[in-house]
């Protein structure tokens, strides 16, 4: 049955024709003794394979699975372990090829068998994505990516569609590229950008376990590696999409143009991060007061700005180069004594000269005050209106503030003391003199 389609779109035309072929190979293949012969020997490759897979894949399993144990071949195994599932495809992919050999040699055909390897690997692209890939990202990509190409390949179409894209031609302005080159690149910048994520995630946990380096050069290790597996990838990416790399020169220029003029801020906080990085005075997890008033614990350092959490839970975003350029207090919440006061008075009536004694006993007790640099001292600072002031300097590490409390332990340890020392904790008095005395009330 034929159709007049000469008034239709071309790709109609195409499409009919490309089904009018499709119907008259299926009809031949099912009057031909050849191609019964070769579906008889497709479907011997599946079960045999079938078979086979079977009774090698548990030993297999058994052999690669490292179990509890850890050592550096435990991880490769459990990653080559989900990809025994493909065992029973490939091996009728390669039972098939033998009998391709055999089939061409007796009917000078195999049009039905190469058809029927090209089945194989289409299923084993789609057990790949479906049951062994676990990444969202890559499964995405196989889905949408791999399982297509690998369809058109199956049916032999992946030359005619690689053809009709490399003939299209569209412009974006005064470029002019084919639609391959487009596909190309969306195909190789996603693989070239998961893997770029991969790599950066793995070199940064791997320099962040190395604790024998500081906390800054760490950091700057970190995202120099990350610059430069992206900057690899860009280069790649333009490599593979055919952009003469020599016209980024050009691009690079108008780049240092734009940062001199429009991005200095940019630029100045980029460099001010490096500086940073390099001296280490403040690193993530410090505990600083700015000019400006802001003040926090640094919880992230970026490359145009750090991340700032205050004890009340906020992010405060603070240039890097306020850090530069202004006084920065660092009070080093890494692991740094810091000294706090805790002021107290007690009554006229007390023998002062009890007071430090008893009160840098009583503040010793806490767990966390420290020996060193210096014990806990209470000195005399003053005679109030209503008693004899004193504080104690007591020497810590971190801060008073947040999950810790070290100024309000002391002061229960010294109200404690005083207390079991009968010491009186004096509050205001006011003593009222009336002149002339009270006036009289006439009864």
């Amino acid at each position: 049955m034929e159709f007049d389609l000469s008034s239709q779109p071309e790709i109609v035309q195409q499409a009919y024709g490309y089904g009018v072929q499709g119907w008259d190979l299926a009809m031949t293949w099912l009057l031909s003794p050849a191609a019964w012969s070769q579906f008889g020997l497709l479907v011997l490759a599946w079960l045999l394979a079938g078979l086979i897979a079977r009774k090698l894949r548990p030993a297999l399993a058994t052999l690669i699975d490292p179990g509890a144990t850890r050592n550096i071949f435990s991880a490769p195994r459990r990653f080559v372990l989900p990809f025994l599932a493909l065992i029973s495809p490939l091996l009728a992919y390669a039972l098939t090829g033998i009998g391709e050999s055999i089939v061409r040699s007796m009917f000078d055909s195999g049009a039905v068998i190469a058809f029927g390897k090209r089945l194989f690997l289409f299923i084993a692209a789609r057990i790949l994505v479906r049951d062994i890939i676990t990444d969202p990202f890559l499964k995405l990509l196989g889905r949408y990516i791999l399982l297509p190409i690998a369809a058109l390949y199956t049916f032999g179409l992946l030359d005619v569609v690689s053809a009709a894209l490399s003939e299209t031609i569209v412009g974006v302005g005064n470029i002019r590229f084919s639609l391959i080159t487009l596909v190309r690149g969306i195909i190789a910048g996603s693989l070239l950008f998961w893997l770029g994520q991969w790599s950066n995630t793995q070199t940064s946990a791997f320099i962040s376990q190395n604790e024998e380096m500081r906390p800054s050069i760490r950091q700057l290790l970190i995202k120099t590696a990350e610059f430069s597996i992206f900057a690899i990838a860009f280069l790649l990416l333009m490599n593979i999409i055919g952009v003469n790399l020599s016209t980024l020169a050009v691009l690079g220029g108008a780049i240092g143009v734009g940062l001199g003029f429009g991005l200095q801020k940019i630029a100045s906080n980029f460099i001010s991060g490096v500086i940073l990085l390099v001296e280490g005075q403040a690193t993530v997890g410090d505990y600083v007061e700015l000019d400006g008033g802001e003040k926090g614990k640094i919880v992230k350092m970026m490359a145009r700005a750090a991340i700032l959490e205050t004890f009340d839970g906020r992010w405060v975003v603070v240039p890097n180069e306020d850090f530069i350029t202004t006084r920065v207090i660092n009070y080093s919440d890494s692991g740094s004594a810091n000294r706090f006061e805790a002021p107290f008075s007690v009554s006229y009536d007390t023998d002062i000269n009890k007071v430090p004694a008893l009160i840098e006993a009583a503040v010793s007790t806490h767990p966390e005050v420290l020996d060193l640099p210096y014990p806990p001292d209470c000195e005399l600072r003053g005679f109030g209106e209503s008693g004899i002031d004193f504080a104690v300097e007591f020497w810590v590490n971190g801060l008073d503030d947040g999950d810790k409390k070290y100024t309000s332990d002391v002061l229960f340890l010294i109200w404690n003391a005083l207390k079991d020392a009968e010491i009186e904790i004096p509050y205001p008095q006011r003593v009222i003199e009336i002149k002339g005395g009270l006036p009289k009330v006439d009864g």
